[in-house]
């Protein structure tokens, strides 16, 4: 068993396995793909010494459908993948969405469309994971920004997994996935674990798919004597399909309900001096750390920038853009896109600050000094009021 205080130089596929396994995950099935590659090699040598199993199947759609079966049966589950293997998954990501089955899909996304350039980051499967996979369902999507941070937010994915019944999406990039840091790894027996709701009354008033709109109701695993149909169809409270009007809505509202009742559990954000700000910049991932150093080198010059960073991409931390917009001052958006997440900027705003996005597309990282100067085009307003949430 590890030291509390253990520090490992770890890569943040590395980080990311080792989180995985100490959260519980005893079932990952999927397929090589670069940049993440090394999450699937570093479970295929660990689970099996935990009595965990491994299975490489033959494509993308394979590799989700096979965690959406382990997990049915009771065992928490995980695959990984980049762009191309992760549009792949989007039907099965429904049925997962639609059948309240826990599991935890990593994509560490690198550039595209298409095949793109596989060794290269970039940020552009943002809406996908929201709404890559068709109709209205759930999503929750974590972004790290170190490998420190990969472990933490990947024990966090499979607890909200858990919590939720529903997919939670680790949303990485390739900087992200293969920079190696120090991660300081906490004891396992210290970590706060989370199982799904399992019933304990009688099989006869079992219903895996009732209850209010923000209520997570009980799953029975696969062999435990409970009947339940499972189908991808629009279903009643015990599983049966239903063409009923008044069925659909119901489960339609409650499947996104027992996720949007619970923001304040799911939702984290760190602010970066914000409460004397007169100008923010709003990035995630990698491209945060990019944007950090700008902010020092901004406040060296003497401009008042501060940051807000999202850990947690959908649902979209709606706080933290209210809190910068009720002051009116401009908000940089640097992403590696064409401006994704800077849509939902400007739909919080409402036109009360000037949201001003960056983008870079040509598969290098920002440097500071871009954004520094970006920063510096921003005309600052005065602030009227403080943030209330300030962090490092």
């Amino acid at each position: 068993m590890r030291e509390l205080a253990e520090v490992r130089l770890m890569q943040g596929n590395e980080a990311c396995v080792q989180a995985a396994l100490d959260a519980g995950v005893r079932f990952f099935g999927g397929y090589p793909i670069t940049p993440s590659t090394e999450i699937a090699e570093g479970m295929a040598e660990k689970l099996p010494a935990l009595g965990g199993k491994f299975i490489q199947m033959e494509d993308e759609i394979a590799s989700i459908a096979s965690i959406i079966g382990a997990s049915l049966a009771g065992v928490k589950s995980m695959t990984a993948t980049s762009g191309p293997g992760f549009s792949l998954m989007q039907e099965n990501l429904g049925y997962a969405c639609m059948t309240e089955v826990p599991c935890v899909i990593v994509n560490v996304q690198r550039g595209g469309p298409s095949t793109g350039r596989p060794t290269a980051p970039a940020q552009g499967d943002v809406m996908q994971a929201r709404w890559g996979t068709h109709g209205d369902h759930p999503a929750i999507v974590l972004s790290p920004w170190s490998a420190q941070e990969t472990y933490t937010l990947t024990v966090k994915a499979v607890n909200l997994s858990e919590r939720f019944r529903t997919p939670v999406i680790l949303l990485m990039d390739e900087v992200v996935a293969h920079l190696r840091e120090g991660v300081r790894m906490p004891d396992p027996r210290q970590l706060k674990l989370i199982e799904r709701p399992r019933p304990q009354g009688g099989r006869e008033n079992y219903r895996p798919f009732g209850g209010a709109l923000d209520e997570v109701p009980a799953v029975a695993d696969f062999g435990m004597g409970y009947r339940c149909n499972v189908t991808g169809l629009v279903h009643d409270d015990v599983g049966h399909p239903s063409g009923s009007p008044q069925v659909t809505n119901d489960l339609i509202r409650r499947l996104s309900g027992k996720v949007e009742a619970h923001r304040d559990e799911i939702i984290d954000y760190e602010l970066t001096q914000t409460g004397d700000a007169d100008m923010v910049i709003f990035a995630y991932g990698s491209t945060a750390r990019t944007s950090l150093r700008a902010l020092k080198l901004a406040r060296a010059q003497g401009l008042k920038v501060g940051m807000i960073r999202p850990t947690t991409l959908w649902p979209f931390p709606e706080k933290a853009i209210e809190e910068v917009a009720e002051r009116g001052i401009p908000i940089l958006v640097p992403e590696m896109n064409l401006g994704q997440l800077v849509l939902e900027v400007e739909r919080i705003a409402k036109g009360r600050s000037l949201v001003q996005p960056l983008s870079r597309v040509d598969g290098e990282l920002f440097n500071p000094d871009e954004i520094l100067e970006a920063v510096k085009e921003l005309k600052p307003v005065k602030s009227r009021k403080s943030s209330k949430k300030e962090g490092i």
